[in-house]
């Protein structure tokens, strides 16, 4: 049987979502000024604007992009453009993980627009882009599949020439892929992912073409107000201003403003790409020498470098059946959440089970490279413990 290793991770924060602080984090670290004032105030809208500056900087978006603070996170800035924007043309739907399920589940059945066409893959793969009609339908899809740990490998599969808009859910890939916004039309994300942010609050970019259609389009079903971006057939441009629809957070913001300027310290989204680079590298590398595990992508090409999830592949564990192989998967996420070494690191609920490990650039490298041993010490007890019951 394996022994306990005796390095542990500095930190074991290796949760997808709300991610791990960056390194160095205090609360201490927030300024404060803007704490219990009005957002409406001076102060207030100088900080949220701030933060959308710092996104635009860090995040590499065009000049020409609009870039605003929406209310109740990713999810928000999904739902305020599925909402907004779709209806004029058929649109194309691509799930291959629970949340671009998600999104399919509200177009079909909540706007129920019979256009719809819905392009799926199974776990750990993605569909034949190929086949998706950027050209003259409107697409919605995420970049990053969080949950199942595959990642579109680049945009090319998109038209240039598109008459049709292209949404993208990017809230696990900003600030550790490369995000194509020449190709892109709408992305959302929130802070609690790869910046590790506080939650509750989402990140909505508008390309000219996605404002034009919000400005001329006006949906057959009723907004409700979080999700209006219009007045009298003009964008609310005080959206973009740091002129929130709702109350937001400024703790929250002071804390995003924090691991923004962090980012910037380490090279900005060059310097946040290469560390999660560097950091999905020591789980894959360890992946493939070591026999009991699998990475759920099954092309190394689409692997996420952020969200990697993994599946117990084990030929003597495989053989016991699924309850087996979904025994030791919880088993080795419970030992190492009792020991404090890794926390919240099992699979999705709705996917297949496993281990789920975020890799993002708040993520240390280092522990990263502690955890393995860790869970090959896991593995051996919880596969000891199936054979003696057995």
């Amino acid at each position: 049987m394996t022994n306990m290793p005796v390095a542990r991770p500095r930190a074991p924060f290796f949760s997808s979502g709300p991610c791990a602080k960056r390194p160095g984090w205090t609360l201490q670290n927030l300024k404060t000024e803007s704490l219990g004032r009005s957002h409406r105030a001076k102060l207030g809208k100088e900080r949220l604007k701030l933060a959308i500056d710092l996104t635009r900087e860090v995040l590499e978006v065009p000049a020409d992009y609009r870039i605003g603070i929406v209310p109740a996170s990713d999810t928000g800035a999904v739902e305020m453009v599925l909402w907004s924007l779709l209806g004029v043309r058929p649109v194309e739907m691509l799930a291959w993980e629970s949340f671009g399920e998600g999104w399919v589940t509200d177009v079909v059945k909540q706007l129920k627009l019979d256009d719809a066409r819905v392009i799926t893959a199974p776990y750990g793969e993605l569909p034949d882009l190929a086949k998706v009609d950027t050209k003259t339908r409107d697409v919605v899809f995420t970049w990053n599949g969080t949950t199942s740990g595959v990642r579109v490998p680049n945009a090319d599969w998109i038209a240039a020439d598109r008459e049709g808009l292209t949404i993208c859910d990017a809230t696990s890939a900003a600030f550790a892929q490369n995000l194509d916004f020449a190709k892109l039309d709408v992305v959302t994300f929130s802070w609690q992912k790869v910046l590790g942010g506080e939650a509750a609050h989402g990140m909505l970019i508008l390309s000219p073409r996605a404002v034009e259609r919000l400005e001329t389009y006006k949906p057959a079903w009723p907004l409700p107000k979080i999700f209006r971006m219009t007045k009298g057939g003009k964008l609310i441009e005080g959206i973009f201003e740091g002129e929130t629809i709702n109350t937001p957070s400024m703790l929250a913001v002071e804390d995003y403003i924090d691991a923004l300027e962090w980012a910037k310290s380490i090279g900005g989204l060059k310097g946040l790409r290469a560390k999660a680079d560097a950091n999905a590298k020591v789980v894959l590398d360890w992946v493939a020498k070591t026999p009991w595990i699998a990475n759920l992508a099954k092309d190394a090409a689409n692997a996420s470098n952020t969200s990697v999830c993994l599946v117990v592949s084990d030929s003597e564990v495989v053989a016991k059946g699924p309850e087996a192989v979904a025994q030791v998967a919880k088993g080795i996420t419970a030992a190492l959440d009792k020991e404090g070494v890794a926390l919240d690191i099992g699979a999705y609920r709705d996917a297949p089970p496993g281990l789920r490990i975020w890799c993002g650039a708040t993520v240390e490298t280092s522990d990263l490279q502690a955890l393995t041993p860790w869970l090959d010490w896991a593995f051996a007890q919880e596969k000891a413990k199936l054979a003696k019951a057995a």
